[in-house]
C-alpha cells in the first residue's frame, strides 16, 4: 500500500456554523444598563457588573486606591461581617471576585441558577453598603506592602513597569503598581469617597449570561438595587500619549541573573479602532502563538528560549505593540538580532497566502470555542460594552477576520510594528547585557530593581581583581521564621566569575555566571520544582569569618537572610 498520503496534510473540514443571537439590552431609570443573554443549556449563571472608570481615574495622590476599593468590598457590609459574607458565599457554592483595571472597575459572580436571587442580593450589599472596617483595612495594607516586596523580585513586573513608563509617559496608564508609601496612607474615608465616585449606576453596565428568565431578573435587580441614585460621571483631561522618534535601550539590573527578559514595545492604537481585525491577523502570523514566526525562529530553530511571542495590549485610550521572550543571558544579542529580523520581515515582505489562511482559520475557529462557555461569552460581551463596539460585533467577528487580505496585513505591520522606534527593555545582569545590546540604541538608561536610575558609565569597565576567595564548600544557615534552614553551597571562582551548585530543601541548583567584585558576590542557582524552572538568587558579602547575605525566590514573599561558614 502506498504511503504517499502521509506526505500531504488532509484538507480542512468545512467551517462549522456558529450563530450567536443578540442579548437583551435595556436601561433602568437610574441609568444602569442591563445586558441579559438567556442561555438555558446549563443551570448556571455568570454575573458581571462593571463601571467605566478604573485605575486611570484615581486621584493623582492616591495610587492604588481603586485596587484597595475592590479588595475591601468583601471585607464587611452593613449587614454582614467579613466572615459572615464568606460563609454565605460558601453556602451558595458561588464564586465572587472584584477587579480593578486601567479602564474599568468590576464585581463578578457565578453560581447555580437556583441561587440567582441570593447572588443579586449579595452583589447589591457589596456595591451599596460596604463598610470598609478599619481592622480589615489595616490587614490589607500590611499584606499588600509585603506583596509589593515579592512583586519586585519578578522580572516580568520589572519589565512591565519600565515599558509602561516609556510608552505612556505622563498618562495614568504609565502606573502599574502603587508604592509602599501609597498603600500605607490609604484611609477608610478615601475608600468611601472612591466608592461614591466609581459606583455610579449611569456609568455602569450589568451583564448576566445564563439560565435566567429575563423579566424576572430585571425585576429582582430593580428591587435589590432600589434607591441607587444616578450621579455625575467624572470627566478627565489626561496628558497625551507621547510619540516616539527613535529607539531606546532600558536595562533593569539584576546582578547574576541567568536569563534576560526582553520586551520590545512601541505605541499602537486604542481598542475601538477600524484596524483591529487587520492588526490581530497580522500578529497571529508574527508572534501570537506556537506556530508563529517569532516562536518558530527563536525557540524551534535557534533554541534561545522556551517561548517568544508578540501581542497588542489595547486599552480604551491607547495601546502598545509588544514582542517578548526570556532568553539565556549569553544569547541576548543573538535574540535581539532575530527579533528585529522578524519585525522587519513582516513589514517588508508580502505574507504568503497560506500563512494568511492559517492565521484566519485559527482565529475564526477558536472564536466559537471561547464563546461557547458562559464565562467566555461574558468576557466578549464585556469587551463589547467597555469599548462601545458595534452592536453586531460578536455576530460579524468571524466574517471580519475572513475579510482581511494580504495587503491589509502589510498595512497593519507598517503602521503598528515600528522597529526604528522600539523601546527595548531588558531585565537581567546589566554588566553582561549592555555590551551585547549597546549597538541597538544610542539612548541608554539603566535602573536597579527598586526603580532608581543608575549611571550607564559605571558598567562595562574593567573590574578590579577580587579581594576575596570563595572557592570551596560552604555551610549556609537561612533564617526562616525563626528556624535555621541548612543549605550546602559549592563554589568555583575564576577571574571574578563564580560557578558551582547549591543544595537545599528545594533540590540542587546549578550556579553559572555568578559574580564576585571585591568582597561582594551575587549568583543565581537554577533548579526545577515540579517540572518548572526555578531561580534562587543569592546576594551577599565575604566577611572575615564567613559569608553573610540574602536568598530570594519567586515563591518567597521577601528575601531570607543567611550566614555561612567554610567547611
Amino acid at each position: 500500500m502506498s504511503e504517499d498520503f502521509r506526505k500531504t496534510a488532509p484538507a480542512p473540514l468545512a467551517p462549522v456554523a456558529f450563530h450567536l443571537s443578540n442579548p437583551h439590552e435595556e436601561i433602568l431609570e437610574n441609568g444602569l444598563r442591563l445586558v441579559i443573554f438567556e442561555d438555558p443549556k446549563l443551570p448556571l449563571v455568570s454575573f458581571r457588573l462593571f463601571f467605566r472608570m478604573g485605575d486611570s481615574g484615581e486621584p493623582a495622590d492616591a495610587v492604588g486606591l481603586n485596587s484597595a476599593l475592590t479588595a475591601m468590598l468583601s471585607e464587611g457590609t452593613e449587614n454582614y461581617s467579613s466572615r459572615q459574607l464568606a460563609e454565605e458565599i460558601e453556602r451558595l457554592g458561588a464564586h465572587f471576585s472584584a477587579n480593578s483595571g486601567s479602564d474599568t472597575t468590576s464585581l463578578s459572580a457565578s453560581s447555580l441558577s437556583l441561587y440567582t436571587s441570593d447572588v443579586l442580593r449579595l452583589m447589591a450589599e457589596m456595591i451599596l453598603r460596604p463598610t470598609f472596617p478599619e481592622a480589615e483595612l489595616d490587614l490589607y495594607r500590611r499584606n499588600t506592602v509585603e506583596g509589593l516586596k515579592f512583586q519586585r523580585s519578578q522580572a516580568n513586573f520589572l519589565a512591565e513597569e519600565q515599558v509602561s513608563r516609556i510608552i505612556y509617559g505622563d498618562h495614568p496608564y504609565s502606573i502599574v503598581s502603587p508604592k509602599a508609601e501609597d498603600v500605607n496612607k490609604l484611609t477608610r474615608e478615601m475608600l468611601v469617597a472612591q466608592r461614591d465616585r466609581v459606583f455610579i449606576p449611569n456609568n455602569g453596565v450589568f451583564i448576566i449570561v445564563g439560565d435566567v428568565e429575563r423579566d424576572r431578573v430585571v425585576r429582582e435587580i430593580e428591587e435589590v438595587f432600589a434607591g441607587w441614585e444616578p450621579g455625575e460621571i467624572p470627566r478627565f483631561d489626561f496628558p497625551p500619549i507621547p510619540e516616539r522618534t527613535g529607539r531606546s535601550l532600558t536595562i533593569v539590573d539584576r546582578k547574576g541573573s541567568a536569563q534576560a527578559n526582553i520586551v520590545l514595545a512601541n505605541p499602537a492604537f486604542a481598542r475601538p479602532h477600524d484596524d483591529y481585525f487587520r492588526a490581530i491577523v497580522m500578529n497571529q502570523i508574527l508572534g501570537a502563538g506556537a506556530s508563529s514566526r517569532i516562536f518558530m525562529n527563536l525557540r524551534e530553530e535557534k533554541g534561545y528560549t522556551y517561548g517568544a511571542y508578540s501581542k497588542f495590549d489595547l486599552r480604551r485610550l491607547g495601546g502598545a505593540f509588544e514582542a517578548t521572550a526570556e532568553v539565556r543571558t549569553a544569547v541576548t544579542a543573538d535574540s535581539l538580532k532575530e527579533f528585529f529580523y522578524e519585525l522587519n520581515r513582516i513589514r517588508d515582505e508580502r505574507v504568503p497566502e497560506n500563512e494568511l489562511r492559517d492565521a484566519g482559520n485559527f482565529l475564526t475557529g477558536v472564536f466559537p470555542i471561547r464563546a461557547e462557555t458562559q464565562e467566555g461569552l461574558t468576557n466578549f460581551i464585556v469587551q463589547q460594552q467597555v469599548y462601545q463596539l458595534p452592536a453586531d460585533y460578536l455576530q460579524t467577528y468571524r466574517e471580519r477576520i475572513g475579510e482581511v487580505t494580504v495587503e491589509d496585513v502589510a498595512t497593519a505591520a507598517r503602521k503598528y510594528v515600528q522597529p526604528d522606534k522600539m523601546a527595548i527593555v531588558i531585565v537581567g545582569d546589566a554588566e553582561e547585557i549592555l555590551p551585547q545590546a549597546r549597538e541597538y540604541a544610542s539612548d541608554i538608561e539603566i535602573f536597579d530593581t527598586e526603580g532608581n536610575r543608575l549611571d550607564p558609565a559605571d558598567y562595562g569597565r574593567p573590574k578590579a581583581a577580587p579581594a576575596a576567595d570563595l572557592t570551596g564548600e560552604w555551610d549556609l544557615k537561612i533564617d526562616f521564621q525563626g528556624q535555621q534552614i541548612p543549605v550546602s553551597l559549592r563554589l568555583q571562582q575564576t577571574d571574578g566569575k563564580l560557578s558551582g551548585s547549591l543544595e537545599s530543601m528545594l533540590g540542587e541548583g546549578v550556579i553559572e555566571n555568578g559574580i564576585l567584585t571585591g568582597t561582594s558576590f551575587s549568583a543565581v542557582a537554577v533548579t526545577e520544582l515540579q517540572g518548572q524552572r526555578l531561580e534562587l538568587s543569592l546576594e551577599g558579602t565575604v566577611e572575615t569569618d564567613g559569608l553573610r547575605g540574602s536568598l530570594s525566590a519567586p515563591m518567597i514573599p521577601m528575601p531570607l537572610d543567611f550566614t555561612g561558614q567554610r567547611k
